[in-house]
């Protein structure tokens, strides 16, 4: 009886830990266009569908996913370009872009 219990403590702990490392760093990422770039930092925010569908104009590319930042009506500031690694990515639409903690993959492009 005592090594069943010693079982469930385990798993108890087991399923703690694998929640606080993959709900611990949630991140939004919006889709830019590259062109609406302002001097405060900031881009236009557009339709997810900008950067699912890989749609790309001149040599570096139109659209783009901008990660965390600050929304200000339809513009995003103070974000990164750099995607995060071991985080939970996901739009303000719902989708998930990436998902967070162990065995972490990429479920859109960006």
């Amino acid at each position: 009886m005592s090594s069943s219990t010693v079982k469930v403590g385990m798993v108890g702990v087991l399923s703690l830990t694998v929640a606080a490392c993959s709900s611990g760093n949630d991140v939004t990422a919006r889709c830019v266009d590259r062109s609406s770039y302002q001097s405060d930092g900031s881009y236009r925010v557009i339709d997810d569908d900008y950067c699912d569908d890989g749609r790309y104009y001149g040599s570096h590319g139109g659209y783009f996913w901008y990660y965390g930042g600050t929304s200000r009506g339809s513009r995003i500031y103070k974000g990164t370009t750099v995607k995060p690694k071991d985080a939970h990515i996901s739009t303000p639409s719902g989708k998930t872009i990436q998902r967070g903690g162990f065995g972490s993959r990429s479920s859109s492009g960006g």
